[in-house]
């Protein structure tokens, strides 16, 4: 008989549950490894960090089967041309490792724009990094939004 080892919350988990904002933790990374039996690759949306050439940090965040479009990125953003932060300098600029980062614990510390693709809408909920590697959350797509102050458009290539 095992018993069912109690997980330790993240502090994304802490501060949807201060919120009162439904969600199940997860234990898994998303990027590699098994998959639960009930999810599928396209329900996992990767955050990405971008440095917009006039706004400065841009938040993208989309299914890890897409690619983003950096030019429909740049345009939703107000920005003329949007590039990767540097892995070495992600820390620095969200406060999460490559893998790690997350809407929720960005929009905690920072008041980036964060935008993301409209398929999450669509599917109505949606798994992202619960800001610690190996750990996700599934939350409703519109919940997330809201509270992240998030805006839908398409940014999938």
């Amino acid at each position: 008989m095992s018993k069912k080892a109690k997980v330790k919350k993240t502090l994304v988990d802490q501060i949807l549950d201060k919120a009162k904002i439904p969600h199940d933790s997860l234990m898994f990374n998303g990027l590699e490894g098994e998959m639960p039996e009930d999810i599928r690759q396209d329900d996992i949306f990767k955050t990405l960090a971008l440095k917009g050439d006039k706004t400065g940090p841009v938040i993208g965040i989309l299914p890890i089967t897409e690619h983003l479009s950096e030019k429909k990125l740049a345009k939703l953003s107000g920005n003329k041309k949007v590039t990767m932060i540097p892995q070495k300098d992600l820390q620095n600029v969200t406060g999460y490792v490559h893998g790690a980062n997350n809407p929720v614990g960005i929009r905690q510390k920072h008041n980036f724009p964060i935008y993301i693709d409209q398929t999450a809408l669509d599917k109505g909920t949606m798994i992202v990094s619960a800001g610690e590697l190996g750990r996700s959350i599934r939350i409703d797509s519109q919940l997330l939004a809201d509270f992240v102050r998030a805006e839908f458009a398409d940014i999938k290539e």
